[in-house]
């Protein structure tokens, strides 16, 4: 078998080194060809190290002369900036691009990864959330595919494997509910970045731990669910499932309803998306059905979890809706992480910049989603 050619975005994060760990247990089966990082310079140094790919890019300019320093020597090309992120994302003799950039930055090199005919390994939700229509569209146009990373997306494309003559009635997306879920508003109106980043369930990046907190996280996940499986937002049901055992399902018309289960343990969805439409073995933890004996389900209070309820309002805006709610989101969360505002203002800021940033019902081009983060930015930095 052809070893696959694979470009991690993102390396030094949650995501990028649990797939690093996966391309090392599977080294007979994968190649890795590039990896990019922003800030944690010696996480990447060790990395490039430890794996030797042909290419590292610190994306950060300011650390580039370090990176390149400490690699000299060894047969590793370095390159420094954030265009050579998009690079990479294109480069000749890549098979797949492992996309687990965080926030908005994912989206241009996803899309010149599309525009090279790479397949892709989507872990970076802002990609779909920012610009799902142009995105699907170039897909179609290069004949790429886009396999999904995040647990409830990868289990909802495992749940339709082999069901093409079964239409989708329902996708139930499970939601662990977080650090606080049942709290009420008069709860979290103290809630601090140091509660808010202490997950039940998951090991994420301090951002997503957040929008975790406060159920963007989820929202985004409606979004995305819409643009890969091509429902409507009526058809995405969200079920806080605190056990994180159920990764998400999907109802058919027949009345059938499939579900992917598993253990809180990314790595899982990582694989399969390297190795599909192919299942390998693995020697990651497996579900033991007697830790849990009881698997429940409830439905999210989208009043105290507003930012839940303005994902499914942004959805139904259509155009630049999205993008505006992704980057005031973006501007809130750091805010909240710097102890600027309190955690119940994220929410409230990014409604109020979502009502005051320029509408665009029908976004046609990237420049236009360009500014829109600009100008949505500013603003919700000026509510800060």
């Amino acid at each position: 078998m052809k070893k696959k050619r694979i470009v991690v975005l993102g390396s030094t994060g949650s995501i990028g080194t649990q797939a690093l760990d996966v391309i090392e247990r599977e080294s007979d089966k994968f190649e890795l060809e590039a990896i990019t990082g922003y800030n944690n310079v010696d996480l990447l140094i060790a990395q490039a190290k430890k794996y030797l790919p042909k290419v590292v890019v610190m994306a950060n300019e300011a650390h580039y002369e370090t990176v390149k320093e400490a690699l000299s020597g060894l047969p590793i090309a370095v390159m420094g900036g954030v265009a050579a992120v998009k690079t990479v994302a294109a480069m000749d003799g890549v098979d797949m691009v492992l996309t687990a950039l965080i926030g908005y930055a994912g989206l241009e090199p996803t899309l010149e990864a599309i525009k090279a005919g790479k397949t892709i390994a989507l872990a970076n939700k802002e990609t779909l959330v920012v610009a799902g229509e142009l995105v699907t569209k170039l897909c179609k146009q290069h004949n790429v595919s886009i396999i999904p990373v995040d647990s409830e997306h990868s289990a909802i494309f495992q749940c339709l494997q082999g069901e093409q003559q079964n239409a989708i009635e329902k996708i139930l997306l499970t939601a662990s509910g977080g650090p606080f879920r049942g709290k009420d508003r008069g709860f979290l109106a103290t809630a601090t970045p140091e509660m808010a980043l202490k997950h039940p369930s998951w090991d994420m990046g301090a951002r997503i731990t957040i929008a975790s907190a406060n159920m963007m996280n989820k929202g985004y996940e409606v979004i995305e669910a819409r643009w890969l499986f091509d429902v409507s937002a009526e058809q995405i049901e969200v079920l806080v499932h605190p056990q994180s055992i159920v990764h998400s399902a999907v109802q058919f018309e027949d009345g059938t309803v499939k579900a992917q289960l598993g253990v809180p343990d990314m790595r899982l969805p990582i694989q399969y998306a390297f190795t599909y439409p192919d299942r390998v073995k693995s020697t990651f933890p497996r579900l033991d059905f007697g830790a849990y004996p009881n698997l429940t389900f409830e439905k999210p209070d989208v009043k105290v979890f507003h930012s839940l309820q303005l994902a499914y309002d942004a959805l139904a805006k259509g155009g630049n809706m999205a993008c505006i709610m992704n980057a005031a989101n973006e501007v809130a969360i750091s805010a909240f992480l710097e102890k600027k505002i309190g955690f119940l203002r994220m929410a409230e800021l990014v409604e109020e910049t979502m009502h005051k940033a320029s509408f665009i019902p029908q976004p046609y081009c990237m420049e236009q989603f360009v500014e829109t983060n600009r100008e949505a930015r500013r603003i919700a930095e000026s509510l800060v």
